[in-house]
């Protein structure tokens, strides 16, 4: 197992900017706005599993939910990039634990899960990451973080990727990113689509699921209290980026 690899400054900025009043990352990034206020249709969303033709929805909805679940398309001169780093790898390498939101409008919003994170970690370092980086080249090294651009940011973090350390992928293999459009918000499909994810998961014996929370964000915490998540101990390994909480879900206890 590759060391962790990160760089916390640079990483802390980023992730300070995309999650100030949601979630986060994940990656994950992540865990934004599924639990929050807004427009929604209660009556005709309907949760299924991802098609390879909702590729292109994941990319616009991590776009339009990249600002702290607000639209970004403004802040990245390549509209794809937050994608390419958040969302488009589930989809592609793991289809079966992706599921969305879909409502007269279209696909409004997804969870995306990877069943066993350091096999993904290891299958992106072999098959996605490298053309990635040919073509988003890590910022100069002379240039402050501080003066990094967004899209800058995303790149660095293409070269440099968060690798969960043994410990936590031996507690707590699995992990997630949940991300809703404000139609979709605050009527009930977060909860749905977790619990879509958890199911998937348990059916293929996941020992349990993780994700990052920023500090301080008590609304997104008690979501994912409520949903049978657990805030755990973290070591700074454990942690994508500081200013994050740490929560998981034994998925071997009884449900």
């Amino acid at each position: 197992m590759p060391a962790t690899r990160w760089a916390p400054a640079a990483r802390h900025m980023f992730y300070k900017a995309r999650h100030r009043a949601a979630a986060v990352y994940h990656r994950a990034g992540m865990h934004r706005r599924a639990y929050d206020g807004g427009p929604m249709n209660r009556t005709t969303a309907r949760i299924r599993p991802y098609r390879q033709a909702d590729l292109d929805a994941l990319y616009q909805i991590c776009l339009l939910t990249g600002d702290d679940g607000r639209d970004a398309t403004s802040l990245f001169a390549d509209p794809r990039l937050l994608g390419h780093f958040f969302a488009a790898p589930y989809g592609l390498f793991e289809p079966a634990l992706a599921f969305v939101a879909e409502d007269a409008q279209g696909v409004g919003g997804y969870i995306l899960g990877a069943l066993d994170t350091q096999a993904f970690q290891e299958q992106l370092e072999s098959t996605w990451w490298p053309s990635l980086r040919t073509r988003y080249p890590d910022p100069p090294p002379g240039l402050p973080p501080g003066q990094w651009t967004p899209d800058q940011h995303i790149a660095h973090m293409i070269h440099h990727p968060w690798r969960i350390p043994d410990q936590l992928a031996a507690r707590y293999p699995s992990h997630l990113h949940i991300d809703l459009l404000p139609r979709l918000q605050a009527s009930g499909h977060g909860r749905r689509l977790t619990g879509a994810l958890i199911t998937a998961l348990r059916g293929q014996r996941s020992r349990g699921v993780h994700l990052h929370v920023p500090r301080g964000n008590q609304r997104a915490a008690g979501f994912y209290r409520h949903l049978g998540f657990a805030e755990l101990p973290a070591t700074a390994a454990e942690l994508p980026a500081p200013g994050l909480h740490l929560f998981g879900m034994d998925l071997q206890a009884a449900s």
